[in-house]
């Protein structure tokens, strides 16, 4: 049996995957490898994901943005599944996670393991209970057999709610949106009605030999986070993460690579404390959040609310942040919806590495302000995070191309725009300088996540994409 990376990393072996991490990250593979053979770095790897470009998620590094996908028992097919997993991929999502709970489920991930050069997550209960009549009629060995079968289908980390135990249910008696992961309502409900604990808690062994086996990487789920601004930070979150630092421990013990999943809804002057505690009690174990969202008021703008608790996040210390998109809470996300989240996350990621002193984390924005005063448009659109927005909304008032080489924009004008008139004086005699000065990104130290454009990676093993899937990368009717 293959090894798992963690495995590998402690024995001080440099696994390829290693060496094209460090490649990825600007960083030394020596440092890559010391990451992950103490635990504060993951690299999810499934021994049968074949087209995968491996990526690295801990807080020493670049700070990563994940894209959930997937359909719903009322919503989608397997052909809107495969445009949103190529919109993700080109948009800058480092991993994605398919949420699949409707038809087509195996269909449906294995075309999405064989078009990733990401890594993909899952969540094996939701398989599981589309199998049963009846959530009380799950049993230990079904939960088996499909985490088993999801890992031979290449799925290169898990969402395991492991960490919800019998006694922490009467915990959220007094909440006021009760119990909001999926998965954590699932096993509560079995619980309760078979007044036995998780199965997923008292078979985490059985399901180590598995991850084991094929280099799956735990994601211990946050089945008790909280849903809303009120319920955040109680007794039963924090009695779930102690139970969480336990499994990680475990997890460890049998070789296998694990990150830990935080909460959703926080006030913003919590979220430090809550990735700091987190990081204690799991071993600086990868954090793993989703948004927070820092306040409840806003449907169809969670993408905002969650984005700037997510910054807040990375720069506390959150290794990858799970993106939230402006369905959130409504509906199951589009292509649009899915670009709109990952620019969101992207930014905030981007945002904390600056404010965290990440290598060369910076330069990006220097290039792109230097193209900017230089009224440079060509420039700005290539160094934007989203260029074909950019240039479509220069475009809409001013879409000419001689428009790209004026000395001003439509928001100013000619007359008042400040960084022509700033030139203008500069030009003169007098104590102003002129400014000369040009950032070279191919001298970056900045990891590939902290560098334009997005979405880049080694994509020669994945096969070319089927014809009806192609136009995510075409614009999305900017231009």
């Amino acid at each position: 049996m293959s090894e798992t990376q963690l495995q590998r990393a402690r024995s001080g072996e440099l696994t390829a995957a290693m060496k094209r991490v460090a490649e990825r990250e600007s960083r030394d593979p020596e440092t890559v490898r010391r990451a992950v053979a103490e635990g504060r770095a993951v690299i999810p790897n499934n021994h049968e994901h074949d087209v995968l470009d491996p990526m690295i998620i801990g807080r020493e590094f670049a700070t990563k943005v994940n894209a959930n996908i997937g359909n719903s028992e009322t919503t989608s097919n397997p052909e809107e599944e495969l445009r949103k997993l190529h919109a993700a991929v080109h948009y800058g999502a480092d991993t994605v996670m398919d949420l699949s709970t409707g038809a087509n489920l195996d269909s449906i991930r294995e075309t999405n393991v064989q078009h990733a050069p990401v890594p993909v997550g899952t969540v094996p209960i939701y398989e599981a209970v589309t199998r049963v009549d009846d959530v009380a009629d799950l049993t230990p060995e079904l939960l088996l057999d499909v985490i088993e079968k999801q890992a031979r289908q290449g799925v290169d980390y898990m969402t395991v709610h492991a960490g919800v135990l019998l006694e922490h249910v009467p915990l959220t008696n007094g909440r006021k949106t009760g119990i909001v992961s999926r998965g954590g309502s699932i096993l509560a409900k079995w619980m309760e009605e078979n007044d036995a604990q998780n199965p997923l808690y008292t078979h985490f062994e059985r399901i180590c030999a598995i991850f084991a086996e094929y280099d799956v990487t735990f994601s211990l789920g946050d089945g008790l986070r909280p849903g809303c601004l009120a319920d955040a930070c109680d007794d039963a979150q924090f009695a779930e993460l102690e139970t969480l630092g336990e499994l990680t421990r475990t997890a460890r013990d049998h070789g296998v690579q694990v990150m830990v999943e935080g909460p959703g809804h926080v006030p913003m002057d919590d979220i430090e404390m809550n990735v700091e505690r987190q990081q204690e009690v799991c071993d600086g174990a990868p954090f793993y959040v989703l948004g927070p969202l820092v306040t409840d008021i806003a449907p169809g703008y969670d993408h905002i609310t969650s984005a700037i608790g997510a910054t807040e996040a990375a720069r506390a210390g959150a290794a990858m942040l799970c993106y939230v998109t402006p369905k959130e809470h409504l509906g199951l996300p589009e292509e649009e919806d899915v670009r709109d989240g990952l620019a969101a996350y992207r930014i905030a990621a981007h945002a904390a590495d600056v404010a965290t002193g990440q290598p060369g984390a910076r330069d990006w924005d220097d290039a792109l302000s230097e193209a900017r005063y230089e009224f440079d448009w060509s420039r700005q659109f290539e160094l934007a995070l989203d260029p074909e927005r950019a240039r479509a909304y220069h475009d809409q008032s001013l879409p000419g191309d001689n428009y790209k080489k004026a000395r001003y924009c439509s928001m100013c004008g000619v007359e008042f725009c400040s960084m022509r008139i700033d030139q203008d004086a500069r030009a003169v005699d007098g104590d102003m300088e002129s400014i000369d000065s040009e950032t070279d990104l191919t001298d970056s130290p900045a990891a590939a996540a902290n560098l334009p454009p997005t979405g880049t990676h080694d994509m020669r093993s994945v096969p070319d994409l089927p014809s009806f899937a192609e136009h995510a990368s075409e614009g999305h009717g900017d231009d």
